[in-house]
């Protein structure tokens, strides 16, 4: 006991010692407090200038004017800002799962973000103007001239559902692209014949390429918005606090003159938002009935789904019939022929089919211009032909050796013996094989967007951006594609069944 009660005297001595030569705890005003964490904020370098871009001089860095108003915001709060890379359509996804804290890169208002997000005060005002080429500036002028006429733009942008209402209302042809820049590049070739867009994205491209024409008329008004997550009420107030003491005191209007987008309509623009003590755009909107939304989006979603399927029909047509052809060239062929087949196969195996739909598509435009539709079955069809037909080359040289001689013994010639006796056995062993093929070429069609095909996958995009939530159209698109692709497997099992017994 006195041994233990040693101890313990020992080890306070000990405490208060060290206490005395540090002194006192550090008040949370001191210099020891804890540095505030950096103001995390997402945005899409990919889009370019004047919103976000890599610097030409440090790629590693980014600068554009969105750029420039998360560096005010940190600023206002105390905090550093940090970057972090994000594709323009998964930018509010992305701040609902807390990947940033601000979502900001040219990012549109609409009432849809005020359902999941807490919404900032709106900071920029655009025009939605019509691009067309100049031989047709004297005569198109709005949407409702352009009947029957294909208008392109980005999907999922207050510009989309104006050329889907155009649809119903004047008879145009919507175009969807998934960036900002072929819309444009397709205009002046010949492929749309007009592009509805922001005017500051109008009128960058315009520097960049030239070769078409911005119709002075806006067709509608907008506003660009940083997002915050639904619970982040508190720093959504404070963002709008930087933001208003910064268009007063002039810094918003230097960072747009800088970045050549100010004008007198923002400087109008910037006294409304002042005088409002409540901006448009910062209440929160009614909460949409999900069962609603289903019902509106469901036959969307199955028209998208009969253009997948019918796509993919198609191009798997076309991959059979060319992966047999390959697969007979490499098995019977002369050695240059084989060659040559070989190298095609390893080509395409080799490259991203994402890359061949691009070249096919773009690149081969000044060549071939084909329809969007067209490019994306010989596409597809020409990616899996190569691997169609590695599948009949294998099941061709599975078939033993000891029969191909005895027929040839009976006298058959090589065609009869691969009609007669190679082939049937061939398609039984690649049957399996295939209806995996055409599976995954059921899933990988979803590529083709990028060249302005609004498939299924594609129109579920535009859905979740416009609901805000992945959750319930990620499960429908789900539904769909394996409804699309269940019976196929079970009538591939049937077949296999059935051959086995004759």
């Amino acid at each position: 006991m006195i041994w233990i009660a040693t101890r313990l005297l020992c080890m306070a001595a000990l405490l208060l010692g060290t206490w005395a030569c540090a002194g006192p705890p550090a008040s949370p005003t001191s210099a020891t407090r804890v540095a505030a964490p950096p103001l995390r904020w997402g945005g899409d370098a990919e889009g370019g200038a004047p919103f976000v871009e890599a610097d030409a001089a440090d790629p590693s860095h980014v600068r554009g004017f969105d750029v420039e108003i998360a560096t005010m915001i940190a600023q206002g709060l105390g905090r550093e800002p940090q970057f972090v890379q994000v594709a323009w359509a998964s930018i509010e996804q992305s701040v609902a799962r807390g990947d940033f804290a601000i979502g900001m890169s040219g990012l549109e208002d609409r009432p849809a973000l005020h359902e999941r997000f807490a919404v900032s005060l709106p900071y920029y005002e655009f025009r939605e103007v019509l691009a067309v080429r100049a031989a047709d500036s004297a005569r198109i002028h709005t949407l409702a001239d352009l009947r029957g006429r294909r208008v392109a733009t980005l999907g999922a942008t207050m510009a989309w559902e104006m050329v889907l209402a155009a649809k119903s209302t004047h008879g145009v042809l919507p175009v969807s692209y998934d960036d900002d820049v072929h819309p444009y590049s397709d205009l002046v070739s010949g492929r749309v014949d007009a592009v509805l867009l922001d005017h500051v994205l109008a009128e960058r491209t315009l520097r960049r390429i030239g070769g078409f024409v911005i119709q002075p008329a806006a067709l509608a008004r907008g506003h660009y918005v940083a997002v915050l997550a639904a619970g982040d009420s508190a720093l959504r107030d404070s963002v709008n606090a930087t933001l208003r003491a910064r268009m007063r005191d002039g810094s918003l209007e230097r960072v747009f003159r800088s970045w050549n987008v100010w004008d007198a309509q923002q400087a109008a623009f910037q006294q409304r938002v002042l005088r409002d003590a409540a901006p448009r755009g910062t209440t929160p909107a009614a909460k949409r009935n999900a069962v609603a939304s289903i019902a509106t989006y469901l036959p969307v979603l199955l028209r998208a789904a009969v253009i997948t399927l019918l796509l993919s029909v198609l191009a798997m047509m076309l991959a059979v019939a060319l992966g047999i052809g390959l697969a007979a060239g490499r098995v019977y062929g002369a050695r240059p022929l084989r060659i040559l087949l070989t190298a095609y196969v390893e080509i395409i195996r080799g490259t991203p089919v994402l890359l061949q739909l691009f070249v096919l598509y773009y690149g081969l435009s000044d060549v071939v211009r084909l329809p969007a539709f067209a490019a994306a079955v010989i596409g597809l069809g020409l990616n899996y032909a190569a691997y169609e037909s590695e599948i009949y080359r294998a099941a061709l040289e599975a078939i033993p050796t000891l029969q191909l001689e005895a027929a040839r013994t009976l006298g058959l010639s090589e065609l009869q013996i691969l009609r007669l006796v190679r082939g049937p056995q061939a398609l039984r062993l690649a049957l399996a094989p295939m209806t995996n093929d055409f599976v995954a070429l059921l899933k990988d069609s979803s590529l083709v967007s990028v060249i302005t095909v609004v498939e299924l996958t594609k129109q579920t995009a535009i859905y979740a951006t416009n609901a805000g939530s992945w959750a319930i159209p990620g499960a429908l698109c789900g539904l769909v594609y394996l409804a699309m692709s269940l019976p196929l497997s079970r009538m591939a099992r049937r077949l296999e069944q059935r051959w086995k017994i004759a």
